[in-house]
């Protein structure tokens, strides 16, 4: 989803006292030097305009959150919305996802996607969040079981993603082709997911295990 740059985005940016800005030193080390505890880690990929992680961040706060985007227009508009409620358990990192182990080194606990880019032409398919490529990355991050957990509207995308985890390993642990339709299940909405989910967009969902 396409978002306006902000016309004060680098003061934004700038005076934010929670995004790191050099991530890489923190490899091995986000736990004893950043978030000081011994909590777990969830990530989301492509945080948007930062409301699932921040909403998730104030309902969990046993567990540590970490926005992920490589846009500063994107993280700008995150922070404008994150700052009207700050959780002490989440930071921001500006970062290409192909670059995260650069980053962790076997201490995230939780990958969330939602509603990554689907890259539907096939000699884009390197650039899908859930294409070999990417997992192999996800696996020096993990620090023990591997959990990702992926919403989408795209249905591509979806089977794709069924597909591609299966092969690598994953155990499909919870699947839905509509998930707003499960009543009991808990489930914190993204911006673009309360938009087209108004619209009647069903919203594709998929729990994944690797041991």
């Amino acid at each position: 989803m396409r978002l306006r740059n902000l016309k004060n985005k680098d003061e934004l940016i700038n005076n934010c006292t929670y995004i790191i800005n050099n991530p890489k030193d923190y490899k091995g080390k986000w736990l004893k030097e950043i978030f000081k505890n011994n909590k777990p880690i969830h990530i989301e990929i492509g945080m948007g305009k930062g409301t699932f992680i921040k909403e998730m961040a104030l309902v969990f706060p046993n567990i540590n959150f970490i926005g992920i985007e490589k846009f500063d227009g994107v993280i700008a508009r995150a922070i404008n919305n994150i700052n009207e409620n700050i959780p002490e358990n989440l930071r921001i990192i500006k970062i290409d996802a192909s670059n995260l182990n650069e980053v962790f080194e076997k201490e995230v606990d939780n990958i969330y996607l939602n509603f990554s880019d689907p890259w539907p032409k096939k000699r884009q398919e390197k650039r899908r969040l859930t294409s070999v490529s990417f997992l192999k990355v996800y696996d020096s991050i993990f620090k023990n079981d591997k959990t990702i957990i992926m919403k989408t509207d795209n249905i591509g995308l979806y089977a794709y993603s069924l597909v591609s985890l299966s092969e690598y390993g994953y155990i499909i642990k919870e699947a839905s082709l509509d998930l707003h339709s499960e009543e009991d299940r808990f489930n914190i909405e993204t911006e673009y997911e309360k938009k087209f989910s108004s619209k009647g967009v069903k919203i594709n969902y998929l729990k994944v295990v690797k041991k």
